[in-house]
């Protein structure tokens, strides 16, 4: 069977940590900043483990990571 190509954008998005769940960044962080709150700045820092439903689909865009 042949080697599977692995998604190069997922490959630099997401992370698995040791039990095996996809670590994946938040959203909203890249630009209109002003309008934010430092406390919402701050919680948007904060990595955050992608739901159920989208991991196994991430799993298949990383074959081997």
């Amino acid at each position: 069977m042949p080697k599977l190509r692995s998604h190069s954008a997922s490959k630099k998005r997401f992370n698995f940590t040791g039990t095996g769940k996809v670590k994946r960044n938040k959203a909203y962080k890249g630009h209109l900043l002003s309008g934010k709150t430092s406390k919402r700045k701050r919680g948007l820092r904060q990595s955050a483990i992608a739901s159920s439903a989208n991991a196994g689909i991430i799993r298949k865009m990383i074959p081997y990571k």
